[in-house]
This record gives C-alpha cells, sequence and structure tokens, in this order.
C-alpha cells in the first residue's frame, strides 16, 4: 500500500511511499481511507514540528474519512460502514476524558503530528476515534470537517454560545477555520461581518450576503463599528495572531469575547490589558472540540445545514502539489485528497 510520509523537513519531505499494510490495532480497526484534507498544520509538521512529541518518518494527515475494512468481532462497526476520523487518539481514562472533553486529554494524540495520519490508503484507528457517517454525503466535503469545522464549531458554540442578535466578526475570513466559523455563525443566525483582501474575496463574501471589509485599509475598525452603530461584535474571531490582535480588541463590544485558535503572524502581540478590564473583554484559547461536539457537527453537516466549499482536489501522489497551493493568497475553499472510490462504485 501507499502513503505519503514525512522523512524529513522541508518542501522535498513529503514522498509518496510504499509501506506495510498497519495491523489492526487490539481496541481499533482498519479504514480504507476515501478522501482527506489538508491543513495548516501539515505544512508545520513538514517545515519545523517544534513543540510536538514525534518521530520520521510519518504518515502525513490529520483529516480524514473511509469505510471500516476490518474490525474485532464484538466491534459497534461492520466492514463497509462508512466513518469519518475524530482527529485525536484520547486515553478516555483522565479527568478530562471522563468529563467529555477530550482535546484537554492528558495522553492525547494527534493524526498526522504525534502518531501516522490519513494520506494512507490503509489507516490504523482506535474505535473511539471513529463516528458513523451517512453514506449519503459527498465524500470529498466529508474530508474537511475534523480540524477547521470542529475547531471553529468550539468556538461559535462553545464557551461563548452564538445565535440569533449576536454580531460576530471573524478576521481573515478566506482561511479555512475563519470561513468554516462564518458558515456555523450564520447557521446559527447571528449577524456576521468578515474581514478579508481583495476584491476577488470581496465581492465573495458579499454575493452570499456577509458584510466584508478589507483588513489592508486603515479604517477597517471604524467602518467595523459604523456597522454596527459604533457598537462593535459580540464575539471576534482571530486565528491571525499578532497582526491583527489589536483591531481584534478594537471591534469588540463592551462584555464581549475574542476566540483564538492560531498565530499565523506571531504569538506575542501588546496584550492592551486596560482595554481589557474597562470594556470588561475576554478572551479564550481554542482548539478543536470534544467528541461529543464533533457528533453534532457531523450530524449538522448530513442534513445539510452547511456546504464546505471545495478549492481544489489532489490525488494521494501529489500532495506536495496541495501544500503549494494551499500557501496561495487566492485560494478559497479546501484542498481535498482523493485516495479511493467508495465500494461499489462503477
Amino acid at each position: 500500500m501507499e502513503a505519503v510520509m514525512l522523512h524529513e523537513r522541508g518542501a522535498a519531505g513529503p514522498r509518496l511511499t510504499r509501506i506495510d499494510k498497519p495491523p489492526r490495532p487490539e481496541d481499533g480497526v482498519l479504514v480504507r481511507m476515501l478522501a482527506a484534507s489538508v491543513n495548516r498544520v501539515d505544512l508545520y509538521m513538514r517545515d519545523s514540528g517544534v513543540g510536538i512529541t514525534h518521530e520520521l518518518p510519518l504518515v502525513m494527515g490529520v483529516d480524514g474519512m473511509g469505510e471500516v475494512l476490518e474490525t474485532a468481532p464484538d466491534s459497534a462497526f461492520k466492514p463497509g460502514d462508512r466513518v469519518i476520523l475524530y482527529p485525536y487518539d484520547f486515553c478516555g481514562r483522565c479527568r478530562y476524558c471522563l468529563a467529555g472533553d477530550q482535546p484537554l486529554c492528558l495522553r492525547a494524540r494527534i493524526f498526522g503530528e504525534h502518531v501516522d495520519g490519513t494520506f494512507t490508503e490503509i489507516m490504523a484507528a482506535p474505535e473511539r476515534a471513529l463516528v458513523r457517517l451517512s453514506p449519503a454525503v459527498d465524500i470529498h466535503r466529508a474530508a474537511t470537517l475534523g480540524v477547521a469545522y470542529l475547531t471553529a464549531w468550539r468556538m461559535i458554540f462553545g464557551k461563548m454560545a452564538t445565535g440569533p442578535g449576536r454580531i460576530v466578526f471573524i478576521q481573515g475570513a478566506g482561511g479555512g477555520v475563519a470561513y468554516a466559523a462564518m458558515q456555523l455563525a450564520r447557521m446559527a443566525g447571528a449577524r456576521v461581518i468578515v474581514s478579508t483582501s481583495g476584491e476577488e474575496k470581496l465581492a465573495h463574501f458579499r454575493d452570499l450576503g456577509v458584510e466584508a471589509v478589507d483588513y489592508r485599509d486603515g479604517d477597517m475598525v471604524k467602518q467595523v463599528l459604523v456597522l454596527t452603530d459604533g457598537e462593535g461584535a459580540d464575539l471576534v474571531i482571530d486565528n491571525v495572531g499578532e497582526k491583527t490582535w489589536g483591531s481584534s480588541l478594537r471591534v469588540m463590544a463592551r462584555g464581549g469575547h475574542l476566540a483564538t485558535c492560531g498565530a499565523t503572524t506571531g504569538a506575542h502581540p501588546s496584550a492592551d490589558i486596560q482595554r481589557l478590564f474597562v470594556r470588561q473583554l475576554s478572551i479564550h484559547g481554542s482548539t478543536m472540540g470534544s467528541l461529543e461536539e464533533f457528533r453534532r457537527l457531523v450530524r449538522a453537516f448530513e442534513t445539510g445545514a452547511f456546504v464546505p466549499p471545495i478549492d481544489s482536489t489532489y490525488p494521494l501522489a501529489e500532495v506536495p502539489a496541495a501544500f503549494a497551493r494551499l500557501e496561495e493568497t487566492n485560494r478559497m475553499g479546501k484542498i481535498v485528497i482523493s485516495i479511493a472510490e467508495p465500494e461499489g462504485t462503477a
């Protein structure tokens, strides 16, 4: 079988490699992978990987879905079942797992970061990390849910759940997590304002009925305040980091919340502490979501409540080209890796 393995750091590191079929874990199943998607963390693993405990070579890929190939006799799944991978291999025993907050698991391992991931023809996975998926859904769109949409779900519905009457401002809405947050906030009935750049992207969001401002405009904060009658946003989503942090704080309404899940432009912005306590602002970090949140996300997707946009699709052998596309600024939507056709497809 074949998989895309990271052999060394740098653009030449990910290579299509022939490997042995993995044995089925005692507590798990073998999954015939159908599709996966690429994320910023894949680029981080390729280029650095600092702070993530792992050994190379490693099968890359965090997101993915497929069909069950082999199970234990007492498994809740059977061969042929369509499944989607929850990105965490969690222990199920620590106090965080027992409380249902698996992302905080003391022994959590993330596929494609700590252990072999989804860019492979056959994957070994613990049964607890699989969620059943309707065979009626689009497999490529389903493959995008695990990282971007799950992370966005927790930010939109987590510590400060949004809904009708709320204003949500999203920085850099062309990115995967930010775009997902835009869709989910609209699904929840909130009023959504986004920042992006370029006439094409601005037009894209405005065509969707979303208010959009150009973050390159020096008056961006003023524009948002004008749109909100000087109030600002109840919830701000920012995964850009240092470059947008100041404007994110300035567009927040009094008593507002800021959720952050990334720092692509730097991790050490000004805290602006006086603004925090005078306006009683709250800031919280967020990474992915719980297994129950993932189940709810999958159910919402299966009902058609939102449709993940696909920018482009690449075969497994062209993962390096997919990474190059991920780095292009004109990208809009998720990049998918097509691995195999479902059984029974002509």
